[in-house]
């Protein structure tokens, strides 16, 4: 299995790739190893791209309300990978980001997944992640995708992108906000009671060892 520095390398090295790496641009994401959430967006914006943070913008800011925790929690915990399909930011369209390069998750996705082996849920945000990885035609709808998310559960959760542009189509789907968002954060919440009682096992024992209670 590849290292994170290997891994990171060859991304670099990825001819795909070389107007980033001259400038001395990283690709931006992260697999804590012991990660059991995955979040799939599009790709990094120029903000996340040139402060070197992901999701570090008012998007990130919903996305983190949507999952019920704190930045502390979001980039601290090592509960959550964020593997987008894009590791760079693309550039600017007329209509707003362009879209993530065509081929790039096929060729790192499964390399930098495998770093992540205790994932149990990719929550898909927007319609490039949820097409790739639900295997959609072009002509999937991304409201019809998100309105069935129990169809995908338990490995893959649907999301409309957080951006606060999306604000009118959430007016206009009400359901989603009363139906979809509280579900991510009693996902999180279930994660981290595992993450919680694990750990309280390992104090336990350590304590009964230090205690000449068991061996």
């Amino acid at each position: 299995m590849d290292s994170l520095e290997q891994l990171v390398a060859d991304i670099m090295a990825d001819e795909q790739n070389a107007s980033y790496t001259e400038q001395g641009i990283k690709p931006l994401f992260t697999v804590p190893k012991n990660a059991r959430i995955n979040i799939v967006g599009q790709a990094p914006g120029i903000r996340a791209q040139e402060s070197g943070l992901y999701w570090n913008d008012p998007s990130g800011d919903n996305l983190r309300k949507w999952l019920g925790v704190d930045r502390e929690t979001f980039y601290n915990s090592g509960l959550f990978a964020v593997v987008p399909m894009d590791y760079y930011f693309p550039g600017k369209g007329k209509s707003g980001d362009l879209a993530p390069r065509k081929g790039f998750a096929d060729k790192w996705h499964k390399r930098t997944l495998a770093l992540a082996p205790n994932i149990e849920l990719h929550i898909l945000v927007g319609s490039y992640a949820q097409r790739y990885y639900l295997h959609q035609k072009s002509s999937a709808k991304l409201t019809d995708t998100v309105k069935h998310y129990k169809d995908y559960l338990p490995e893959f959760f649907p999301l409309v992108h957080p951006s606060p542009r999306n604000n009118i189509w959430q007016c206009k789907n009400p359901w989603f906000e009363e139906e979809v968002i509280p579900r991510p954060s009693k996902a999180c919440q279930s994660y981290f009671r595992k993450i919680g009682i694990k750990k309280l096992a390992i104090v336990w024992r350590v304590f009964l060892i230090s205690q000449d209670r068991i061996v």
